[in-house]
């Protein structure tokens, strides 16, 4: 890559990082953002300013000293307590607003990208984008992004700004005070006399610009590593959460050994990349150690032959000392932060590839197909509808069919043929559908999906029962009837018990409390994915009659997915998935 590439790799770079940073400050916060990031700034500059006051201090103490000046000593004592308290209080308040204005940021950058993450089913697409031939890969752990990345991105970056501004504001106030107190170096070659002004300066010029360069190229490598390292720290911690979510299964199958043998394969990955990270940046504190320790007794090397001749006193010669370091910290930042930098870039690279996400899902097919209409009557409609897997392979196609209200359809064909993604399809959250489907005016109101897995939140029963609603919207006897109604009278007490109910419950109860959900909001359109799978057949067709009678009191439909034929029983009209003689797709969905 030549320089020009870089360059333009780095202005898009801070294109995109100042696309990240200012949403904040021009969102409803604007004006307490703007007024934290002005108190500090300020707060930075007096923090210079004093220590300008402090650089001068140094003169008149250490002259003393050297003239023996009693009187002096203890005034500029006096002196130095309160411009130390000065500082003191500087400082805190400092740290206090920075604290501050991060974690303001941290709340508004978390709180918008939940709400982008949970709108619009975008959870849901990216993880389906994981297996789509997109030409950008789906990021990895969205959760991390969202609780660890966003932090480190403000904190990082609240305090990498303020420390290049300071850097910047302590040079502008340094630089002149060396150049002053430096004096010039004059000196002969090939017979001519030659004369450096600010000669301290330009030797500080240097040397921070070699160690920058050099810094640049030993610790280079540390982005990578820093990148790779946190994305194998979320992939070990996920694979964690999941033998846990899943430890009856695992249990069952004695499964552990393999797990056993998957989470020490991911920790080697956490550990192997760490131990370069450790080596990278071992390489780096060796430059830097160097670098910083030979700092400390350059300037007097090189204002010692002026202060042997006389030429200065021991107060201007600590006075250059303490310029000099300003001046040199000032352009060593780069040096000083760089393994900061590469932390915050490795950061930074995660969250801009995680809204390159959100924003691919609003330009590319993985778009949904939203329904295009209310039909005309009391009934859904499906037209040319065409469902593809997400490869792009065709899978299931269908001309013209309808459900009406009154209809107990159900669904048939082999397994793997596209019922389930029909369901996905007809809910509108399956992003590969083309065609038409028209739904009832009052669908989106009054329909309910149960799936074979139900999902139900930790915490109290009557909110797993209640959800994705407010517990508070039913009543007790509402709540203890639906489960009365689902065959789980037994539950009907612990509505208040707080648990995992989703590893507390056996699979038969768990689909028996989804079905309660049903009869607990009575919706009018009904879709049952095999969710009676692991109830026997008695319970299977107890609740199917509850089912059937609780839609056909409000002229719904009951829609079901299922392999046993008992549940055929329960319904009038069946749709068939048939193999596509045409070749277009794999199954013809067709009404028999």
């Amino acid at each position: 890559m030549t320089l020009i590439d870089k360059f333009q790799s780095f202005r898009v770079f801070t294109r995109k990082v100042i696309r990240l940073a200012l949403p904040y400050f021009q969102s409803e916060e604007k004006w307490k953002a703007r007024g934290l990031l002005a108190a500090i700034i300020v707060l930075n500059l007096a923090a210079v300013y004093m220590l300008v006051l402090l650089n001068e201090w140094n003169r008149g103490f250490y002259d003393a000293l050297q003239n023996k000046d009693q009187p002096v000593f203890w005034r500029e004592l006096g002196r130095f307590t309160y411009l130390a308290f000065a500082f003191i209080v500087i400082a805190v308040y400092r740290f206090y607003l920075t604290q501050l204005l991060q974690l303001r940021w941290r709340n508004w950058m978390t709180a918008h990208y939940m709400d982008r993450w949970l709108s619009n089913k975008a959870f849901y697409q990216l993880e389906l984008a994981r297996f789509s031939k997109t030409k950008d890969a789906p990021p990895d752990n969205p959760d991390q992004r969202i609780a660890e990345d966003l932090n480190m991105f403000t904190s990082d970056t609240v305090g990498l700004t303020m420390g290049l501004m300071n850097a910047v504001v302590t040079l502008l106030s340094f630089v002149g005070i060396l150049w002053s107190l430096s004096g010039s170096f004059a000196f002969e070659f090939q017979g001519k006399a030659y004369d450096i002004p600010g000669f301290m300066v330009w030797m500080a010029v240097i040397y921070s610009l070699a160690g920058s360069v050099l810094t640049h190229y030993i610790g280079r490598p540390q982005i990578d590593l820093n990148f790779r390292q946190q994305r194998f720290e979320a992939d070990f911690r996920h694979h964690l959460v999941r033998v846990r979510e899943y430890s009856e299964s695992i249990a069952l199958d004695r499964g552990e050994p393999v797990e056993r043998q998957q989470l020490g394969g991911r920790f080697t990955r956490v550990l192997t990349n760490y131990l370069n990270l450790i080596r990278a940046q071992k390489r780096l504190i060796w430059f830097n150690n160097f670098y910083g320790q030979a700092a400390v007794v350059f300037p007097f090397i090189v204002a010692a032959p002026r202060f042997f001749s006389g030429a200065i006193q021991l107060g201007e010669l600590m006075q250059i000392s303490s310029a000099f370091g300003r001046v040199q910290d000032s352009l060593s930042w780069f040096v000083d932060n760089y393994s900061s930098l590469a932390a915050w870039r490795a950061t930074t690279d995660r969250i801009i590839s995680f809204e390159a996400s959100f924003l691919a899902l609003q330009t590319s097919e993985l778009t949904p197909a939203n329904p295009d209409g209310q039909s005309d009557g009391d009934s859904l409609q499906v037209e040319n509808l065409q469902l593809a897997l997400p490869g792009g392979a065709a899978l299931l196609g269908a001309q013209a069919l309808t459900l009406a209200a009154g209809d107990n359809l159900l669904v048939k064909g082999p397994s793997g043929s596209g019922k389930s993604t029909l369901f996905r399809a007809l809910a509108g959250i399956w992003p590969w559908a083309k065609g038409r489907v028209r739904l009832p005016a009052d669908f989106d109101q009054r329909v309910m999906f149960l799936p074979q897995r139900p999902y139900f939140p930790n915490g109290s029963l009557r909110a797993a029962l209640a959800y994705p609603e407010a517990a508070q919207h039913y009543s007790d006897d509402a709540l203890r009837q639906a489960l009365s109604d689902a065959l789980l009278p037994d539950l009907a007490s612990r509505l208040d018990d707080e648990d995992t109910w989703g590893q507390k419950l056996s699979g038969g109860e768990q689909q028996r409390l989804a079905i309660a959900r049903a009869f607990l909001k009575k919706p009018r359109w009904l879709f049952v994915d095999e969710a009676t799978s692991a109830l026997d057949e008695t319970a299977e067709a107890t609740l199917y009659s509850r089912l059937q009678a609780l839609v056909k009191s409000s002229n719904g439909a009951l829609v079901s997915i299922a392999h046993r034929p008992t549940v055929a029983a329960f319904h009038n009209k069946q749709w068939s998935l048939e193999t596509d003689a045409s070749g277009e797709a794999r199954y013809r969905l067709v009404a028999t």
